[in-house]
């Protein structure tokens, strides 16, 4: 039984305002072109296709090519979706009996009563029946009907979803995947030690943390939400990543399909299909004369992030110009330079280790770089705003 795992598809995102349709209609179509060339028996979706519950019409027929290219051009090939904390679980499950006669299943929403069960995909291989449990993404509060949970008592993430999964007969004696969507960390391991992409959606305390042993019985557990590709404790279970970088905190990164072959019972072997993006994702820091000279080297169409190391000695928007004409796809400006100077000032100002930035620091690293009679007008404007309040911003001389 050979299948592919992806995730997080997130149609319809932006990157600082670059609309990326071109970018992911050129990644989807690689996707399709290996399902035509290797097909698998099913490709699985686990989770945020799109990247906002009201997803515009060009992403929403962005997703109906993509599902009707991979049938057209591989017609035996099972498509199984779920729902990510992105997506309008409603939405997702619309016309769900009508495109299971097609082969696919859009599962959008977790079981919803007492007498309810994960949706389950049955396929068959020479060695007999996979199961295919799909849990779209589910918070403890939509799961008070299906569990009995008495009025004033509450669920955390990680007992909801043990609840769920022992509601499930599994028939240990055939092989079970899982399809889900959930912030899982390893067992015995701390949720801060999981590395994740600026764009990922975070719950304060990381009170959504599930941990990874709770899928011990599955053969394989295919999962959603974290960008990065990466295996949770053993390799059985893994996240597949996005499909391409959606956030400078990406760069660098290999995105990749995630192909699984499951043999007899037991066995279970992993292969990844390299994914090339558009437009690349990069980094340049340097002093302005640092960061020209390495856009001077080569016409690059990658998307670029500038982080200034100093001070430009001329002006901002003469040097924002000439960025612009190096990097064509030149996204975002930032200023090291100042948030490493306020750090040190702070240190400097006797309490000891960084401190957070004053209120003047921060507009600064919000704006960018800025002439002094701007500058000037910043100091006057929070002057006035903090005036009686003790707390008035003064002179800092050249920032």
């Amino acid at each position: 039984m050979k299948f592919f795992h992806l995730s997080d598809l997130h149609l319809g995102l932006k990157l600082h305002g670059r609309d990326l349709a071109e970018d992911q209609t050129y990644v989807l179509n690689q996707i399709v072109k290996a399902a035509e060339e290797r097909r698998p028996d099913a490709v699985v979706i686990a989770g945020d296709i799109y990247d906002r519950s009201m997803p515009s019409g060009e992403a929403m027929r962005l997703f109906d090519w993509f599902l009707t290219e991979l049938r057209r051009r591989s017609p035996k090939t099972a498509i199984l979706v779920i729902s990510g904390n992105h997506d309008n679980a409603l939405r997702i499950n619309t016309y769900r009996e009508l495109l299971e006669t097609s082969g696919i299943h859009l599962i959008g929403l977790p079981p919803e009563t007492p007498e309810d069960r994960m949706a389950r995909v049955t396929l068959t291989d020479e060695y007999g029946d996979v199961d295919f449990l799909l849990l779209p993404f589910v918070r403890p509060s939509m799961l008070r009907q299906t569990l009995n949970i008495e009025e004033g008592d509450s669920l955390s993430y990680e007992e909801a979803i043990k609840r769920l999964l022992e509601r499930e007969n599994l028939d240990h004696e055939r092989r079970n995947v899982l399809v889900s969507h959930q912030f899982y960390v390893p067992d015995r391991s701390s949720a801060v030690d999981v590395e994740r992409a600026e764009t990922e959606t975070r719950m304060v305390g990381n009170i959504d943390a599930v941990s990874a042993s709770l899928l011990e019985a599955f053969d394989y557990a295919a999962l959603g939400h974290i960008h990065k590709p990466m295996r949770m404790g053993r390799e059985t279970v893994r996240y597949s990543g996005t499909p391409m970088p959606y956030s400078f905190s990406e760069a660098g990164q290999e995105k990749s399909i995630t192909e699984v072959t499951l043999g007899e019972k037991g066995s279970l072997q992993l292969a990844t299909i390299p994914l090339q993006p558009l437009h690349g994702i990069r980094i340049i820091k340097g002093t302005p004369e640092e960061v020209l000279q390495e856009g001077s080297k080569e016409s690059s169409e990658d998307y670029i992030s500038v982080q200034l190391t100093e001070r430009s000695p001329e002006g901002a928007y003469d040097l924002r110009e000439k960025l612009q004409a190096a990097f064509p796809n030149l996204l975002e400006i930032k200023f090291a330079w100042k948030r490493d100077r306020a750090l040190k000032d702070s240190a400097a100002g006797g309490k000891g280790g960084e401190q957070e930035l004053s209120p003047y620091d921060l507009c600064m690293e919000f704006l960018g770089e800025c002439t002094e009679d701007e500058e000037e007008l910043l100091r006057e404007v929070l002057n006035e705003v903090t005036a009686g309040t003790g707390e008035e911003e003064g002179k800092e001389g050249e920032v």
